[in-house]
């Protein structure tokens, strides 16, 4: 069995189930690895929106996290037990299928106009402000719940597009380890953008446990995070998620200057800031790394990923414009975009 680790860095505890494939799959992962009981999940496939649905989100976080760090008091044999396995793929079909709806077609291109088709998808990009919002008005409780939605990736931010490395070569390698160097902050721990996430939370008064949110995030939250899992652990998917990274590095310099000046104007200091300004510098560069080094090499080596790539990017965009709107519905309401603590759920 798995031994209890440091909270900051290593298994998080398993989070409270979500309906009932979840809560299956918890009991089972609290006893020794075996056979899934038969037929669990077979409903998932009518799902009517696997995007937020919570019981198909949580599954596969469950399912995903025994790639990463695991779960604490959970057997690690569990990762590559068959039926857990099959359960996943069982999750993803609905989910990928939910994706491409979402992302919609993408238009035939060649390698050479990747990098500017890319432009072109972030260019037409108009989802909510959030960032906008979060510079401008958002008091410090809104502010502190959007970290929280964060804090799930973040905390181990660059680890999914690392599965990319062992999948890639060339020009397109060489692009992903100068983007993924910056993101580990060149060897330095004090650097790696995953703690100075970690500085900015504990500023806020946050929990800085990994994972310690997780019972708190809606299941919007959960896909934005699983949308990598899966490109990353499937090889077929190796263009959706450098796809995906270069949506992110693309998109990233202006909000991140909004985050951290939305900090400066409800008083925070520059220790609190430096994980956003740090993102401004360091993403104006990655931006054309991401676009031209990295998708444009892997297109000009493999042609037939140009649509995948672009698939990836524009899946993200369209992923996070939900993740946006699911924050600002509730706000222009009054309401928490996060979900009631678990005291409050087993009251109701």
């Amino acid at each position: 069995m798995s031994v209890a680790a440091d909270s900051r860095h290593g298994p998080a505890p398993l989070p409270a189930a979500r309906g009932p494939v979840s809560a299956a799959l918890l009991t089972a992962l609290r006893a020794a690895p075996g056979e899934l009981p038969a037929g669990l999940g077979t409903h998932l496939d009518a799902a009517a929106a696997p995007l937020t649905d919570e019981d198909l989100q949580l599954t596969l976080f469950l399912c995903y996290e025994l790639h990463y760090r695991g779960w604490s008091g959970v057997d690690e044999a569990w990762e590559w037990e068959p039926s857990l396995l099959a359960l996943r793929a069982r999750a993803e079909r609905p989910f990928e299928a939910a994706l491409r709806e979402l992302a919609g077609p993408q238009p035939a291109v060649l390698p050479a106009g990747v990098p500017g088709a890319l432009a072109d998808l972030v260019a037409a990009d108009d989802g909510p402000p959030l960032a906008a919002t979060l510079q401008r008005r958002a008091d410090l409780d809104r502010f502190r719940e959007f970290v929280v939605h964060r804090s799930i990736y973040h905390l181990r931010e660059a680890d999914p597009h690392s599965w990319a490395l062992p999948r890639l070569g060339g020009p397109a390698k060489a692009a992903l380890v100068e983007i993924q160097t910056d993101e580990y902050g060149n060897g330095r721990l004090d650097r790696m953008h995953a703690e100075l996430f970690r500085t900015t939370m504990d500023r806020l008064g946050l929990d800085t446990g990994y994972a310690a949110h997780l019972d708190r995030v809606p299941a919007v939250t959960l896909a934005t995070n699983n949308l990598m899992s899966l490109f990353g652990l499937h090889r077929r998917l190796r263009g959706a998620l450098l796809g995906h990274l270069a949506a992110y590095e693309m998109t990233s310099s202006l909000p991140n200057r909004r985050y951290g000046n939305g900090l400066r104007r409800l008083g925070f200091d520059e220790v609190a800031t430096r994980f956003y300004d740090e993102h401004v510098e360091a993403d104006a560069v990655h931006e054309q790394i991401a676009a031209y080094d990295m998708c444009g090499g892997l297109v000009r080596a493999e042609p037939a990923l140009a649509s995948d790539v672009l698939f990836g990017a524009a899946a993200a965009l369209a992923l996070d414009a939900l993740f946006a709107a699911h924050l600002l519905t509730a706000w222009s309401t009054g309401e928490s975009s996060l979900r009631p603590p678990q005291h409050a759920l087993a009251a109701a």
